[in-house]
């Protein structure tokens, strides 16, 4: 399916990075896998390639696409995978300037910052595909951090723009918004009383495929929050009423994803 693509893929050392490079080693792809520090073992077990790139510098973001360019070849398909996310303090706007400004620079930036390195190349070619890893956050709201939410909401919001401006150039965007996957980000939540099922980083990789397969902008790994979402735009003071009680029960029983920072 992706037969001798070349595809790059940010915060890949574990978890849905790592195995969306599997899904697409398993299909046929050049993969180039990347983290602070280089994936080595991730990389060695689906015959990938390892990388650094710190996805909040500019120069580290160039450096890593023009290292995988100069090994593999043009990259055809890129992951914006690298996320953050911090909690909200004794309120709202608790979370400190740095907490803040990391999650603006991982989750949105990142993603800028790859773009503009392999746009002109794409547009030349007529032809590229970009992906973002965003969170159902992007689409409805992640109670415990202000700062997660706001830039998962941006970080759509960046795909959905590739889209619209690009589209019809050859460029290709989608945009992932699972809800509960089992990473170093939900380890020790309890999540026994949640309506929506854990799903594993394959589950969130396949979708993915499956996506691409039927160019769908919007992976939506649990289909339910597709529908969350169609609620909230119909019925937005519903919704917030909804979210208030969703808190209210979280704050019970202090199933948080992200603890105050």
């Amino acid at each position: 399916m992706f037969d001798n693509q070349v595809v790059a893929v940010t915060g890949a050392s574990g978890g849905i990075g790592r195995a969306i490079g599997a899904m697409f080693a398993q299909n046929g792809g050049k993969v180039a896998l990347s983290d602070l520090s280089p994936p080595v073992e991730a990389a060695a077990g689906i015959n990938a390639k390892a990388y650094a790139c710190d996805v909040s510098s500019e120069l580290s973001v160039k450096a890593f696409i023009e290292q995988v360019e100069g090994d593999l070849g043009p990259i055809d398909v890129f992951i914006s995978n690298a996320g953050v996310g911090a909690g909200n303090g004794p309120h709202v706007a608790g979370g400190s300037n740095e907490s803040w400004e990391t999650s603006w620079q991982v989750n949105v930036m990142g993603s800028v910052y790859a773009a503009r390195a392999l746009m002109p190349g794409w547009l030349e070619r007529g032809s590229g595909r970009f992906v973002v890893t965003a969170s159902a956050a992007g689409l409805l709201n992640q109670v415990g951090s202000a700062s997660y939410s706001a830039t998962k909401h941006a970080a759509v919001s960046f795909a959905e723009s590739i889209a619209i401006e690009h589209g019809d150039q050859g460029i290709k965007s989608h945009c992932i918004c699972p809800q509960y996957v089992r990473t170093n980000m939900t380890a020790g939540v309890d999540f026994s009383g949640q309506r929506e099922k854990l799903l594993e980083p394959e589950d969130v990789a396949e979708t993915l495929r499956q996506a691409i397969r039927d160019e769908k902008f919007l992976v939506l790994p649990h289909p339910v929050a597709g529908e969350y979402y169609a609620y909230r735009a119909a019925n937005p003071d519903g919704w917030l009423d909804g979210m208030r009680k969703m808190l209210a029960k979280l704050k019970e029983t202090k199933s948080y994803i992200f603890k105050d920072s």
